[in-house]
């Protein structure tokens, strides 16, 4: 990528991990366009990860990871969606399965999970969307028997182990667990067919007379610290956050390369060089301020994520709220200011930068796929709940 010229959008490649990062967002660069249209795997590009060492980056050292904070994932999200939305998406998701294990269940199965995906240097995989009631276990002594589908399944086309989530069948309670992805029972349909985010692998996969272990089951009895077990939800929007973000600077980054070396002026400009058309360099001067508005925002939140896992389960209900007041208003925010960037920038482009060979659409396209998701109007009214009355959002599975 060009240099952002102190813009705030350069990630500090002092960090080694981030510089790790920005040395492999370059090489994701060279043929996003293709894979975007192409869909399917991105299955290169996540065994470029694996060298890299990235996915064991907020394991503990103690379990053979490289112990970061969420921050420096999240930020390595960002590095990444500035070229493609999919793979900053894909890593991000893949830490809040990893980490589900922390957060719902007991230490010792924690431990023995770090443990083993440090070793077997997993990628992993998501088919826990408790929002879906389409998948259900049957107890059968000390096996549970899973069928059904999940869909929204991010990751699951190229993962090692997934985290899954079914209702009881007897009970109707949520229940959870991590398997190997290759283990008999489970079909990815690799069906994933919307107009962005084209190589997540966000589509469904069935489950066929699955059987999972009972301690594969996560212990929903180690029930200390209720506020901290509810923090996936708010690394889960902390990622899409990132992926707005880095999606708009991406798009103002190549934007800008595109106008300076391919755009012609308009007619009735009155100008030489379309950089000269004050038009064009004030439509500019307003994303950039915008952007950088937002990535300041973002960047609070990023404070705030550190804040709330680095509290553990002693974190407090209020602290929580404050964590996800930050993110919901980081969020909200950056997913407009990202959908107007990644749309305004071909105005300035002109006509010939809708030519599909330039795949500029794919950042606006991968930013409308995630808004949709998760409507930004119930975090601003979170919000503004908050700001009149000081009460938190309820955890759930979106707040």
């Amino acid at each position: 990528m060009s240099p952002s010229h102190g813009l705030g959008f350069e990630p500090d490649l002092s960090d080694p991990y981030l510089a790790k990062a920005a040395a492999l967002r370059d090489i994701f660069a060279r043929d996003a366009v293709e894979r975007d249209k192409a869909g399917g795997r991105p299955t290169e590009q996540i065994r470029l990860l694996k060298e890299s060492g990235l996915l064991k980056l907020l394991i503990p050292r103690e379990h053979g990871g490289h112990g970061e904070p969420w921050s420096t994932a999240l930020r390595i999200v960002r590095e990444f969606a500035k070229v493609d939305g999919s793979l900053g998406h894909l890593y991000g998701y893949h830490f809040g399965s990893v980490h589900a294990a922390h957060l719902l269940g007991d230490p010792d199965q924690a431990a023995a999970l770090y443990r083993r995906s440090a070793g077997g240097n997993w990628f992993w995989g998501n088919a826990r969307n408790s929002f879906s009631k389409t998948l259900f276990g049957r107890r059968e002594g000390e096996w549970i028997t899973v069928n059904g589908f999940k869909p929204f399944t991010s990751g699951s086309h190229v993962a090692d182990a997934l985290m899954i989530a079914w209702l009881d069948e007897a009970s109707h309670e949520w229940t959870f667990a991590a398997v190997p992805a290759d283990r008999p029972g489970i079909i990815v349909e690799n069906d994933w067919d919307a107009i962005g985010q084209r190589q997540t692998g966000s589509g469904r996969v069935t489950f066929a007379d699955l059987r999972v272990r009972a301690d594969e089951v996560l212990d929903h009895g180690f029930d200390r610290g209720r506020p901290y077990r509810t923090l996936g939800v708010l690394q889960q929007q902390s990622v899409l956050l990132n992926v707005f973000i880095g999606s708009a600077q991406g798009a103002l980054l190549a934007a800008r390369d595109y106008t300076v070396t391919t755009s012609r002026p308009w007619l009735h400009s009155g100008v030489e060089k379309h950089t000269d058309d004050p038009w064009v360099q004030r439509t500019y001067g307003d994303l950039v301020l915008r952007t950088q508005a937002a990535t300041l925002l973002a960047d609070k939140a990023l404070q705030a994520i550190d804040a709330a896992f680095a509290r553990g389960r002693d974190l407090t209900e209020a602290e929580r709220g404050e964590a996800a007041v930050t993110v919901a208003a980081a969020n909200a925010h950056a997913g407009a200011v990202a959908l107007d960037v990644t749309s305004t920038v071909f105005e300035v482009m002109g006509a010939r930068a809708s030519a599909a060979s330039y795949g500029f659409d794919r950042f606006w396209r991968n930013v409308r796929t995630h808004t949709l998701h998760n409507p930004a109007e119930y975090k601003i009214r979170n919000v503004g709940t908050w700001f009149l009355t000081g009460a938190y959002p309820q955890p759930s599975n979106f707040q």
